[in-house]
């Protein structure tokens, strides 16, 4: 199996359909089916089962997906060292980040770069969905998590008490909740993921049991705008809610954990040019905001 075949079979094992693994691939559907097609007649065996959920693996596929993996991570790892050693101040970076941190903190660092640095493009992925920096689906993470792979390098570039913000408009309509109440008589607007993994729900070590949760947002960018929106109130990084002009209310009172923004790259191209202009740049950005 060559490596062209490899990258069929893989796609088609991850997306589970012809039409996902085309879109993965950048052909047509067609051009899929023919080559799944031809792999199985050239091994002579069966890889997949046709089912009406999509292509499922058979008993031969599932090994040779293992021996499939191994050649990816080769020909991955081979692809990083080259690029590691590519001075070249020229090229494509891919970034994946948050939504909130794209808009306030990584396209103004795509602006200074490009300044810089004219040459060098940025591909940038705003979603809740972490991409893989091992399988080079992104060549820099900007998260608030820190990853547990040592082949990745971590570098910590922000870290921001949270706060309880609410808008200009709902503190005249409503007042500001008293500590204590639990928010009794409040709107609330919180992060749909903090919904789903805790029981004893609190926003500012105050528990929301008094109050009424009127919005669960997907992203944090999603609750800062329905804060602003004067929807209720909520619990958001405090360089962000004073940067959107929202009211901060208990101000000597922090949720117990940190909000904190990790710069991940891998160890094989962090001495990449043009991946490395590109971490400066975003680093001069958070530096600035007091990261």
């Amino acid at each position: 199996m060559n490596w062209d075949d490899a990258r069929v079979f893989l796609a088609v094992c991850r997306e589970s359909t012809l039409r996902g693994a085309a879109r993965v691939l950048g052909v047509d559907q067609a051009t899929v089916g023919r080559r799944v097609t031809a792999l199985e007649k050239s091994l002579s065996a069966t890889l997949f089962l046709r089912t009406s959920d999509g292509y499922a693996l058979t008993a031969v596929g599932e090994a040779a997906l293992q021996a499939v993996e191994k050649m990816e991570h080769s020909a991955l790892e081979l692809e990083r060292q080259i690029q590691g050693l590519d001075d070249r101040l020229t090229g494509s970076v891919r970034v994946s980040t948050t939504d909130s941190l794209a808009i306030d903190f990584l396209i103004p660092a795509i602006a200074r770069l490009h300044q810089r640095h004219p040459d060098v493009r940025v591909q940038l992925d705003a979603s809740t969905q972490i991409l893989s920096l091992a399988k080079r689906e992104a060549d820099i993470a900007v998260r608030n998590t820190r990853p547990d792979n040592p082949d990745l390098i971590a570098r910590r570039i922000a870290r921001w008490p949270v706060g309880l913000f609410a808008s200009q408009a709902y503190v005249e309509a409503h007042g500001v909740p008293e500590p204590g109440s639990a928010f009794a008589g409040h709107d609330l607007v919180v992060y749909q993921p903090y919904l789903q993994g805790n029981k004893d729900l609190t926003l500012v070590a105050e528990p929301m049991t008094g109050g009424r949760i009127v919005a669960s947002l997907s992203s944090s960018l999603l609750v800062r705008r329905s804060i602003g929106a004067g929807i209720g109130l909520g619990e958001i990084p405090v360089p962000m809610g004073q940067r959107d002009g929202l009211v901060r209310l208990w101000p000597e009172r922090n949720r117990a954990t940190p909000y904190d923004v990790w710069l991940v790259t891998h160890a094989d191209l962090r001495h990449t040019a043009r991946v490395r202009a590109v971490i400066e740049e975003i680093v001069a950005v958070f530096g600035d905001a007091g990261g």
